[in-house]
């Protein structure tokens, strides 16, 4: 069979990144010492602090390849990367802005009306609105294809029902973007027939019930619509158009560093420890770590420089998520080899404290965004292997 090859082109790093991230490294730095926040795992789903993300928005870090009537500073893709790279690193409180810079802004920028644009973006952007996804159901978990909840037309708009699932940070944002049915489902052709909709979530009808993890963390939620009306202008593109929307979207959820440095500060944190008095077999593993570290890394970036060019690197992605996600889940089991966990926190050991977390919170890493079983299907696919 003839190789595939997968596209990761190398980045052009330009003197304004590198001054961009000892900025952002350095704010991070002085927050930390003066107790602006306490670094978590996993920060760009447990940690949920809104006045953070306005410190950020005032700094011009928060849609920052957006262009300047919308509120951003059109800057490159790579210059958004450090910025999340950052964040992560330093284990910041990022979650209640993370998705709408991700990619609801990037959305509302292809899809939306010319009145959202002007009045929602320049909020994110000065992180003041938040938005969750409204994309898997109780049913309808990585198979999105399968969803329930319908759009019905109605006199000015859309009655939308049903409910969505894992619509993390949802107790903390002002809208949704959700995924619904509009046209009649086809067996044969099961992608079609997909609407996106921008719902307030103040709006009637709306509930969002928080969902608990085994960390004791609600970031999750359980988001349910009845017969709620959406005019005309909240539909998010064309309608029926919304797989492919969707397709493009997950291209920007599935490949950012989020995908393998979620565990990144409890790592940092045992080799900070740890360096002194290692041994030969605790270094040659410390090793392997930050090799496989590298190497997703420049994946990543090599997809981030797809993005800027215009593409959309589904497969890429996909590969990302997939090597990334079972990774960070890896180094917590490397980690234990020399730092049993104690599940008891708040006694004052910070490393224990990260690794106890991350060992919670890991469970998820391989489900949200999709599955890893879905995600080699889509990859195989890419690879003519079905």
């Amino acid at each position: 069979m003839e190789s595939v090859r997968f596209n990761f082109p190398a980045p052009q790093i330009d003197e304004s990144v590198d001054e961009l991230r000892k900025e952002v490294r350095a704010f991070l730095e002085e927050e930390v010492r003066s107790g602006g926040f306490t670094p978590v795992t996993d920060c760009w789903c447990a940690g949920i602090d809104p006045e953070f993300s306005r410190k950020l928005g005032e700094k011009g870090w928060i849609g920052v390849t957006w262009p300047r009537q919308y509120g951003g500073r059109e800057l490159s893709a790579l210059h958004r990367y450090v910025i999340t790279e950052e964040m992560l690193v330093a284990g910041a409180p990022v979650h209640a802005h993370w998705i709408a810079d991700r990619q609801s802004g990037p959305l509302i920028l292809a899809t939306g009306t010319e009145e959202m644009k002007q009045k929602i973006l320049p909020q994110i952007a000065a992180g003041k609105c938040f938005v969750a996804l409204g994309l898997s159901e109780p049913e309808s978990g990585s198979d999105l294809a399968s969803v329930r909840t319908r759009a019905v037309r109605v006199e000015g708009g859309w009655e939308v029902t049903g409910t969505k699932l894992w619509s993390s940070g949802a107790q903390q944002c002002q809208y949704m973007t959700v995924l619904a049915r509009t046209g009649e489902r086809n067996p044969e052709k099961r992608h079609d027939g997909l609407t996106q909709f921008f719902i307030p979530l103040d709006s009637p009808g709306v509930t969002v019930r928080g969902i608990r993890d085994m960390s004791g963390v609600e970031h999750f939620n359980e988001s349910h619509f009845e017969k709620v009306f959406v005019p005309d202008d909240a539909v998010l593109g064309a309608v029926g158009e919304g797989w492919k929307q969707i397709t493009n979207e997950l291209a920007l959820e599935r490949s950012g560093p989020e995908r393998f440095l979620s565990t990144f500060v409890a790592l940092e944190k045992a080799l900070q420890q740890g360096a002194p008095n290692m041994s030969g077999h605790q270094a040659a593993v410390a090793g392997s770590i930050i090799a496989r570290i590298r190497a997703l890394r420049a994946m990543s970036l090599g997809v981030a420089a797809l993005l800027g060019q215009g593409h959309s690197p589904e497969v890429e992605a996909a590969l990302v998520k997939d090597l990334g996600t079972r990774f960070e889940q890896d180094i917590i089991e490397r980690l234990r080899e020399f730092w049993p966990v104690r599940m008891k926190q708040g006694y004052g050991d910070e490393l224990q404290n990260l690794m106890a977390d991350s060992l919670l919170r890991s469970p998820s890493f391989t489900l949200r965004g999709g599955t890893n079983e879905i995600l080699k299907g889509i990859i195989a696919r890419g690879m003519g292997l079905r």
